[in-house]
């Protein structure tokens, strides 16, 4: 891969979309696995025929799309069937994410990961890490502002997900989002400055 990636990761809710839309702003190409998922589970998405095939047409919408609701409760009650969706998913996305960045140009990019550090095969693409963080108790009231999904239900993706002391423990870099948008701006256009000395490309 010619340009270096930074892997952008964080818990749900922490900040990580605003942070990559920022680094965006600043004319650095990105890539969200995010995105990509969505384009592979939404109507006529390439991972659709596998997913009803191995789950039943019940998780299909009338459009064509995959019923996230009704896949996310029938992962979290059966971890056979998360490992199973992530088993088809997840070299789709793999492959997608690769393809796009492939595509791209400038000093170097950002690859969003949700999952990233549960995600040897991401990890091995990036050339450092950074970590999105935010206080659980400002993690949980931004999803809920947002999705609509209850305090417990935002409490219990949380607790699917890597610890948060893990993750800060295991990140190169971490961007704080407690505070207002003026003070992760300023964060964010630090690291840019760091990666542009560290990472960027020379000019061909």
């Amino acid at each position: 891969m010619a340009l270096k990636l930074v892997g952008l990761t964080g818990g749900v809710g922490s900040g990580k979309s605003t942070v990559a839309r920022m680094f965006a702003d600043l004319g650095v190409p990105v890539v969200d696995t995010d995105d990509v998922a969505h384009a592979l589970t939404g109507p006529g998405g390439a991972a659709m025929p596998a997913l009803a095939a191995a789950f039943g047409e019940a998780v299909r919408r009338a459009d064509g799309a995959l019923d996230r609701a009704a896949m996310r409760d029938r992962v979290f009650a059966d971890p056979a069937a998360r490992s199973r969706l992530e088993g088809i998913l997840h070299p789709m996305i793999l492959a997608e994410s690769r393809a796009r960045l492939a595509e791209l140009s400038g000093p170097y990019a950002i690859l969003v990961v949700p999952l990233l550090f549960e995600t040897p095969a991401f990890l091995d693409d990036v050339a450092t890490t950074l970590l999105v963080d935010a206080d659980e108790a400002m993690q949980v009231a931004r999803v809920v502002a947002r999705s609509g999904l209850s305090p417990d239900a935002v409490r219990a993706i949380m607790a699917a997900q890597l610890p948060r002391d893990e993750r800060r423990r295991r990140a190169d870099a971490v961007i704080e989002n407690n505070g207002d948008l003026a003070a992760l701006a300023l964060q964010v256009d630090a690291k840019h400055r760091y990666y542009l000395a560290k990472l960027a490309t020379p000019a061909q």
